[in-house]
C-alpha cells in the first residue's frame, strides 16, 4: 500500500510539473509574438498600451514652414516595443513582426504665421492635441510586395481612431517609403537618435 501510494505521489508530481513547464513555456512564447495579429478580414486592430513602447522621436513638419501645404503638419510621436528596439541596435535592422506606431499631435494653438507661439521657455512649436494614428508592420511573407512592412492607417483626426485598419495602397505609404528609406529598413530612422547613433539608452 505504501508503495502504491509513493508511486501514486511521485506521478502526480511528475504531472504537475509537466504541466507547469508547459504553461511556463507557453507564456514566453506568448512574450515573443508580435503585437500586430490581423483578423479574420485581415485588417490590423490597433494595439493597446502603445504609449508604454519605447519613444523614440517625434519629427514636425509644420504648415508655417511649407507654405500650409506640408504633407503632414503635426509631430510624429513615433513608438517601437523594447524588444524590436534592442534586437535593431544589435543588427541593424527589426525583427520579422516589428510594430511601429505613428502617433500624430497638431501643433499647440499657434499665434504666429509659422505656426509657432510663445511659452515661459521662448517662442517655438509645442504638441497640442492628439490628430491621428499610422501603423507599420513587418512582414516579409504577407508584404512582400512592398520590401516586407505594411503599412495602415487608423484616421486623420481627433480622438477616438478606428478600432480596425485595413492595409494602405502604395502610393499612400509605402511608396514613399521605398523611395527613400529602403536602405534602411523601410525606416525613418535619421530622425531617431537611439536609432541612428545606436549609443545605446
Amino acid at each position: 500500500m505504501r508503495r502504491y501510494l509513493l508511486t501514486m505521489t511521485v506521478g502526480l508530481g511528475l504531472v504537475a510539473a509537466t504541466v507547469y513547464l508547459i504553461s511556463t513555456r507557453t507564456v514566453a512564447a506568448q512574450t515573443q509574438l508580435s503585437a500586430a495579429v490581423f483578423d479574420s478580414d485581415g485588417k490590423l486592430p490597433l494595439p493597446t498600451g502603445f504609449r508604454k513602447w519605447v519613444f523614440v522621436g517625434a519629427p514636425l513638419t509644420p504648415n508655417g514652414l511649407n507654405n500650409g501645404k506640408a504633407g503632414f503638419p503635426e509631430y510624429h510621436h513615433v513608438y517601437v516595443e523594447q524588444k524590436n528596439v534592442d534586437a535593431y541596435l544589435k543588427t541593424g535592422s527589426f525583427p520579422e513582426g516589428t510594430v511601429i506606431v505613428k502617433e500624430l499631435t497638431r501643433v499647440l494653438s499657434p499665434t504666429f504665421p509659422d505656426g509657432s507661439r510663445t511659452e515661459p521657455s521662448g517662442r517655438g512649436f509645442f504638441n497640442g492635441e492628439y490628430n491621428g494614428i499610422d501603423l507599420t508592420v513587418k512582414d516579409s511573407k504577407r508584404f512582400a510586395k512592398t520590401n516586407g512592412w505594411g503599412f495602415f492607417t487608423y484616421g486623420h483626426h481627433p480622438l477616438p481612431y478606428a478600432k480596425t485598419a485595413a492595409e494602405s495602397s502604395v502610393t499612400e505609404c509605402a511608396g514613399c517609403h521605398i523611395a527613400n528609406v529602403a536602405k534602411t529598413d523601410m525606416t525613418w530612422v535619421q530622425f531617431y537618435p537611439l536609432l541612428r547613433d545606436k549609443k545605446g539608452y
